[in-house]
């Protein structure tokens, strides 16, 4: 391929540059932009190239050094002895070769016992310890010099300052840096109240926390450590005759090592320990991208010795790239069971994360612009786990023919109108029921404890309900015949009886209850119960106009909008006919009150009671004719708190509120009984 010299001199020299820049973006920088997987490609190419042509090879040729300058911002230390990285395999074949080539410098012919740990993403780091306390910490830089971060290392609450009286007089230990995955979303959700730049994966921000030039900024972002080899003992009495007692060894000396490693025999043992591993990768505590293998014995690893840049004892096994390249064809819009309308790309079919890929979510139209994505793009897809794959970024180096996404104005199942209300950032079909893809969700709501309360119905029946086409409408549940009901999956004739005998009990309802129900769209619970009560019956509410809807307590422009709009379209009209017309009838909000003890007193609830669920509390406070609220304002009479009560019960303070135990919340409602 690269017979012609002058060909292979000018690409190995754009290789060298491009994966020469790669190294000082992602170990000088942390700021990656060459994928893992393109730079694994790039890098074999070179090595192909310069095998070919010896005389290509230079000094400043990735092939021939480990990694990239430190930056100058810390102070530089050598390594006592090279940080080497390690060469790759990614299939079983890599495996077989890595294995033959192992046996033959060994002149063995049997299974070579290999010891087994996850590949940890995160920043590889140097630990020297002299008499008995850490005294430097670096990072492995270029591989021969790093930087010292050991102000940094410190704050790493995983790394020992000091070491027991069984340590030897010094030692260098070596390890990753990593950040836990729920630290790394801590993070991120700190970084996003702050309105800073949010980290792209644990690597990276364990990465940059560590290289903070301020000490304190490392303190506030938990980063672990896990070591892996121990490279350097003085004055110690024991020596490790295996990869396994030195894992044992670091455990002992108070280091943190992973729990997931095992010896594995030949190259069955391999693959069955990577395929398990891969199965359990989103299920553990950190990131991995791979599984490393050395050969078990010290005295094997000495024998087989070192390459340029890499152990010959040892491999890495690294997982299906979890991001790839591929083109957006195009754009299209999925109507969710809520009415959110979701843009999803349409990919060119790529493998990532051992899966082929042809869709993946865009999230919402402000994602799309912040990202700056256009039909046509070459994009970068992550899939992580079973995370559904998403549209990560386009590379606007390689933008030709592009045009620009615009949101639909119509639902593109029902053709009803969508909005996106100020301060959302997703667009919704607002024609509930009437939609198709909304039919589901309204039906199971329209069934549900708060609303109408029919026992023993769940979403999968509902599914099944619906996708038959017995339940198009709310009113369609009560005309349900046991027959009927009978021949869906998992339901017999007592099932379907016990049904429909639930739908029927649940026509005496409140007016609350059924306006709940009734799934309008910004109308919650609360504000039923308050329309109720202004109202009193249902026509007037239906007939209310705007302005009359604003005078009801909580109920501004938006609500008043919401419910206005909702009894004026003919398709609702008709549902709520249909269901008085099929016996289901309405008690006034009113008939639920006990007293007018609390009437205008308006109650926020927080933490754990121990007396009563939230439910209760709020329901013995509504009988009372008080209002219970969700969030905290200098409008608010009460505050009732229980065990770990949070921020709500700081701002009551703050503004001065009237705050209740539980026990002066009993007090306050017994007061009514007494009277």
């Amino acid at each position: 391929m690269y017979g012609e010299e002058s060909k292979a001199k000018s690409r190995a020299n754009w290789l060298r540059k491009t994966l020469n820049q790669a190294n000082r973006d992602y170990y000088g920088h942390d700021a990656p932009v060459l994928l893992d997987s393109e730079y694994d490609v790039f890098f074999q190419e070179l090595i192909g190239i310069e095998k070919l042509h010896p005389d290509l090879i230079t000094q400043d040729s990735p092939t021939q050094r480990v990694g990239s300058s430190p930056l100058s911002s810390f102070e530089t230390v050598s390594h006592l002895s090279p940080m080497l990285s390690l060469n790759n395999a990614t299939d079983e074949d890599d495996i077989k070769n890595f294995d033959r080539r192992t046996r033959d410098a060994l002149n063995n012919e049997g299974e070579i016992s290999y010891f087994a740990e996850p590949k940890f993403d995160g920043l590889a780091v140097s630990l020297r310890y002299v008499d008995k306390v850490l005294d430097q910490a670096i990072t492995r830089g270029d591989g021969s010099a790093g930087e010292l971060v050991t102000s940094n290392i410190r704050t790493v609450k995983s790394i020992p300052l000091t070491l027991g009286d069984e340590a030897p007089k010094a030692l260098e230990v070596r390890g990753e840096v990593v950040m836990m995955k729920r630290d790394f979303n801590d993070l991120n959700n700190r970084q996003s109240v702050a309105g800073e730049k949010l980290f792209a994966n644990p690597r990276n921000a364990a990465a940059g926390s560590l290289r903070q030039l301020d000490s304190k900024i490392t303190a506030t972002r938990k980063l672990s450590f896990f070591a892996y080899s121990l490279e350097f003992e003085e004055g110690g009495s024991v020596r490790s005759e295996s990869q396994l007692e030195m894992s044992i060894r670091l455990k002992k000396l108070g280091f943190r090592t992973s729990s997931f490693s095992e010896v594995v025999q030949g190259t069955s043992g391999i693959q069955s320990f990577f395929n398990r591993t891969q199965s359990l990768r989103s299920k553990l505590d950190y990131e991995i991208d791979g599984v490393v293998y050395k050969v078990n014995k010290i005295d094997d690893q000495l024998a087989l010795g070192f390459l340029a840049r890499a152990p010959r004892y040892a491999v890495a096994y690294k997982f299906p790239p979890q991001e790839a390249l591929t083109q957006l064809i195009d754009i299209e819009v999925q109507v969710g069971r809520t009415g959110a309308i979701t843009p999803v790309a349409r990919l060119a079919p790529i493998h990532v994360g051992g899966v082929v890929v042809t869709n993946a979510t865009l999230h919402n139209e402000d994602e799309i612009d912040r990202k700056q994505i256009k039909i046509g793009d070459v994009v970068v897809v992550r899939r992580a786990g079973d995370v559904i794959p998403e549209v990560v970024r386009p590379i606007l180096e390689r933008r030709t023919e592009v045009r620009t996404f615009n949101m639909p104005r119509v639902c593109p199942e029902c053709n009803g109108p969508i909005t996106k209300e100020v301060g959302e950032s997703v667009y919704r079909c607002v024609a509930g029921i009437k939609c198709r893809a909304q039919r589901a969700q309204s039906i199971w709501h329209f069934c549900s404890r708060k609303a109408m309360n029919i026992d023993g119905v769940g979403e999968k029946l509902i599914d099944q309900l619906v996708e038959t086409r017995l339940v198009e409408s709310f009113a369609d549940l009560y005309r349900l015949k046991v027959n009927e009901v009978s021949q869906l999956e998992r339901m017999g004739k007592k099932s379907a009886e016990n049904l429909c005998e639930a739908v029927l009990t649940s026509r005496k309802t409140t007016l609350g209850r059924f306006i709940y129900a009734m799934g309008i769209r910004n109308v919650g619970e609360q504000t039923a119960r308050e329309l109720a009560r202004h109202f009193i019956l249902l026509n007037p509410l239906m007939e209310a106009s705007e302005d009359d809807l604003i005078q009801v307590p909580d109920v501004g422009p938006i609500v008043a909008k919401s419910v206005f709009d909702y009894f004026r379209d003919e398709f609702h009209i008709e549902v709520v006919q249909d269901l008085l017309d099929l016996g289901v009838t309405l008690k006034p909000e009113r008939d639920m009150k006990e007293s007018d003890i609390l009437d205008g007193k308006s109650f926020v609830l927080t933490g754990t009671l121990s007396r009563f669920s939230r439910d209760e509390a709020k329901q013995l406070i509504q009988m009372r004719g008080g209002l219970v609220m969700s969030s905290i304002s200098k409008n608010i009479n009460y505050l009732v708190y229980g065990e770990k009560a949070g921020s709500k019960l700081k701002k009551a303070n703050a503004l001065g509120l009237k705050i209740l135990k539980e026990q002066e919340f009993i007090e306050l409602m017994e007061m009514d009984d007494e009277q």
